[in-house]
């Protein structure tokens, strides 16, 4: 795939914390009580229309640079304004965009997020999203990163897939630990033997409830899986951590032998777009500062529920001093032996 780079191919040749590969696009966000379109070339009016960070893994990044680590961010844009556009919001942030690939022969990606406070719609055109390959990754950046993180893998499912395994599997045996977050597949498809394959290299998974069951019955392959309880059976016999977003409801997370719900802290919530990359970045940050699972998630519902607040997936995402402060607010529990019911997405 003809490509090009707009920065140097390396910033500094330190040590990494975060490396994050995935979608790079911005986001078109539509605020509104009712932001449901009217055809029939009818106007309708909404309280307001922005040009956000967007992309899972452009969100997670920034929200990880806010918290204070080295963050590098792996993705494929097109020589364009929206590129361009990404590209410098990122690096107002201190997310080095040297691993972007900028495509001459396809357009950035872009979404529309339709947002009524706690529920969105989602409309997106992938454009050079889907022609990220394990190739466009510098093999540098996996020996100098603590962890890397992989977002949106059905975006990239094509192009990524199949080289996804072996470049998790490099970076461990560099010494990073690894996560990946597969966000919802538009295609219904939950994966085949390569994301399979994928799982079983990395460190901690991070889906939500309705996309881990989805993932149990497809990448996994099982055909009855109609509970939170099977799925996490399954996910978790199938070797990575577990972590498990409930939204309002708070995360559950598996550190091997035990279970515990974190509940997060009260907030007004203003749009909930990128509140589960949030809470990732918050989940790796804890993890990479020393601290257990239970304590890291609860790290994770505070970037999440922080980011909350306002529109866009990033606005709201906090600093490390705020983060920390929501974090005492977040209750975390052992649960035994089963998580929390709630009906199937």
């Amino acid at each position: 795939m003809p490509g090009s780079r707009l920065s140097p191919p390396e910033r500094g040749s330190g040590p990494l914390d975060l490396l994050v590969i995935g979608d790079c696009n911005p986001d078109v966000m539509v605020v509104g009580d009712d932001v449901t379109p009217a055809f029939g070339q009818q106007e309708k009016l909404v309280d307001g229309i922005s040009l956000e960070i967007g992309g899972s893994a452009s969100i997670t990044a920034t929200a990880a640079a806010r918290l204070g680590l080295r963050v590098a961010l792996a993705a494929a844009v097109g020589d364009d304004p929206a590129g361009r556009f990404m590209l410098g919001q990122l690096a107002a942030e201190g997310v080095d965009t040297a691993p972007v690939a900028v495509r001459t022969d396809a357009p950035t990606g872009m979404t529309v997020a339709l947002s009524a406070g706690g529920d969105r719609a989602i409309l997106t055109a992938t454009g050079a999203v889907a022609t990220l390959t394990a190739g466009d990754v510098p093999s540098a950046l996996l020996a100098r990163a603590r962890h890397v993180h992989v977002s949106s893998y059905f975006l990239v499912e094509d192009s990524l897939g199949p080289g996804l395994a072996a470049l998790l599997e490099a970076a461990r045996a560099g010494g990073a630990s690894t996560s990946l977050d597969t966000n919802w597949d538009p295609a219904q498809r939950w994966g085949d033997e390569r994301l399979a394959a994928a799982l079983a290299r990395v460190s901690l998974l991070l889906p939500n409830e309705a996309e881990a069951l989805h993932l149990a019955g497809g990448a996994l392959g099982l055909a009855a899986v109609a509970t939170l309880e099977q799925a996490v059976s399954a996910l978790t016999a199938a070797g990575p951590g577990l972590v498990v977003k409930l939204g309002e409801r708070g995360a559950l997370c598996f550190d091997g032998t035990r279970r515990y719900l974190a509940r997060p802290p009260p907030v007004t919530v203003a749009d909930t777009t990128g509140a589960g990359d949030c809470f990732n970045a918050g989940v790796i940050a804890g993890l990479l500062s020393g601290q257990d699972l239970p304590s890291a998630v609860a790290l994770g519902c505070a970037v999440g529920a922080a980011s909350t607040r306002a529109a866009g997936g990033t606005a709201g995402a906090p600093d490390l001093a705020t983060a920390r402060d929501l974090a005492r607010h977040v209750a975390v529990r052992e649960v035994t032996p089963a998580p929390p019911a709630s009906p199937r997405a």
